[in-house]
């Protein structure tokens, strides 16, 4: 196994999407370097904190978390890129495992039913091959347990990416998105969900998917995401 191993990590080593370093054995997705110098929040599970207070007044919200701040040009901003448009699925699926680490052991998880990540259309979907929002849910399910829902709730709307627009442009370009499958009414009736997403800028696009998940009787809306870009 160990010649396997050696003779893998010669063919094909493993290097770090953020400073091209290759990767030590020992080291996953990240260098240590690279790991301990990302910006972390270190929000946890603080009740009230700031970016929770930014959805205060959009709709009813129980509690809100994320790992890191984003900047453009830093190196979250370097590894979201890799993760959404370079095919990085194992990134996704370790940064979810990284972010329920840091999160899980302040009880930030507690209660929560199932993991809703925020959905791309189905025709974008085909395209990147992948959700990111969705691995990085899968791997926060992977440490904490809790269920992923894929099929509650739809993006019905195949609308121009946000990457380049800002502030208004970001909320009318999410206007009406999403839409309820059949299944989520009786599914999520008085369930705590947690809206999963890789990153927060305005808030539009979590706020949309809140819109029509709060049609369901006695539901709780959480979330939470990879990075935060406070500030813009």
């Amino acid at each position: 196994m160990k010649l396997w191993t050696d003779l893998r990590e010669f063919f094909f080593p493993r290097i770090c999407p953020i400073c091209g370093k290759k990767l030590l054995l020992t080291e996953e997705i990240l260098c240590t370097g690279c790991l301990t110098g990302l910006p972390y929040t270190h929000i946890l599970n603080s009740p009230g904190n700031e970016m929770e207070r930014s959805f205060w007044g959009r709709f009813p919200i129980r509690r809100a978390s994320s790992l890191c701040y984003y900047a453009r040009g830093s190196k979250i901003s370097s590894l979201l890129h890799d993760m959404k448009y370079h095919g990085a699925r194992t990134a996704c699926i370790r940064m979810g495992e990284l972010l329920a680490s840091e999160l899980h052991p302040s009880g930030f998880f507690e209660g929560i039913d199932c993991l809703i990540p925020v959905p791309l259309h189905p025709r974008r979907q085909r395209t990147r091959g992948y959700n990111q929002s969705e691995l990085l849910a899968r791997g926060i399910s992977a440490l904490t347990g809790i269920p992923v829902c894929t099929d509650a709730l739809h993006r019905i709307h195949h609308n121009p990416t946000q990457t380049h627009k800002h502030g208004y442009e970001r909320w009318l370009n999410a206007e009406d998105l999403f839409a309820l499958s059949d299944k989520a009414l009786p599914a999520l009736q008085h369930k705590h969900i947690m809206l999963v997403d890789d990153v927060l800028t305005t808030g539009a696009t979590l706020t949309a998917c809140a819109d029509v998940l709060v049609s369901i009787p006695g539901i709780q809306i959480s979330l939470v995401t990879l990075a935060w870009a406070k500030g813009l």
